[in-house]
């Protein structure tokens, strides 16, 4: 398979004069003080996997808001990366914060409204200030990443269907509960989504994980899921290094994982529904 994309690594700058860490929460991630990755580190990777491009998340757990680094880190492989990085969305100036970093070069976004460092939170989806944010996205055509579970997916309904100009990303499938496995009744909150066309899936290491438990499976799972959104509504992300393990290692769960659909259907997941939510990865 060629033309491979991720959209959900992360990297961090090893110059911390030049980019000092101020990390969402007042908690730096463990992860990217453990296996901090430059941009350098990321592209000799995706060679190494034979991952073509990638659409890279700004880490909010080591820089809060200052998307500074995946900004200049993408300008600097222009053929291979874009950003998407994060923003205050209840910030009183947001519409010409998420602008400005829009004109340096900012690819999409992503709500951080919990993970790895707090519980989640999603009362700042719905939060009325935010709207003026989402209306800007409109206006831009940036496309929005949110990272939240089952708790959230009431707010992301109510968002995709009031702003349906705005591509949602859902980071981590919305984090399912697939431990009962088939028909994945657990899971009912995320396949209600199906009809909201605006609304696409990351699939990453952790659905990957978790459809090898219990009564999960690979070959039941993601034919479902395939089947309520369509391969086109779905793209692969590898969250390194936040995952553990190398990029290459990752791919190939990835692609072990989704052996059981069609070549088409892994082709869209393996690329071409990042170049529909990014265009200039095509």
């Amino acid at each position: 398979m060629k033309n491979i994309i991720d959209i959900h690594p992360h990297i961090i700058s090893d110059d911390e004069k030049r980019y000092p860490p101020a990390p969402l929460f007042g908690k730096r991630s463990d992860w990217s003080q453990e296996r901090p990755n430059t941009v350098e580190a990321l592209i000799a990777a995706m060679d190494e996997a034979g991952v073509a491009k990638a659409a890279v998340v700004h880490s909010s757990t080591t820089y809060g808001f200052d998307n500074s680094y995946v900004v200049d880190s993408c300008n600097r492989y222009k053929d291979r990366l874009v950003a998407v990085g994060s923003v205050d969305m209840l910030a009183d100036d947001v519409p010409a914060v998420i602008k400005t970093w829009a004109d340096k070069g900012l690819a999409g976004l992503r709500i951080f409204t919990g993970g790895s460092t707090k519980d989640f939170d999603p009362s700042e989806l719905d939060n009325p200030k935010s709207f003026k944010a989402w209306e800007m996205l409109v206006e831009l055509k940036l496309p929005m990443c949110i990272q939240t579970g089952p708790i959230g997916l009431p707010q992301v309904r109510m968002l995709a269907e009031q702003y349906p100009g705005v591509n949602i990303i859902l980071d981590h499938l919305g984090r399912p509960d697939v431990l009962d496995g088939p028909p994945y009744a657990n899971a009912a909150s995320l396949f209600a989504l199906a009809d909201l066309s605006n609304v696409y899936m990351k699939l990453t290491p952790r659905i990957f994980g978790d459809v090898k438990k219990e009564k999960a499976s690979a070959d039941t799972f993601f034919p479902r899921v395939v089947e309520a959104f369509g391969a086109q509504r779905l793209a692969w992300g590898s969250n390194f290094p936040t995952s553990t393990g190398t990029l290459t290692d990752i791919l190939a769960t990835a692609e072990k994982g989704l052996a059981c659909l069609s070549d088409e259907d892994r082709a869209w997941i393996f690329g071409r529904t990042a170049q529909q939510l990014y265009p200039t990865l095509s």
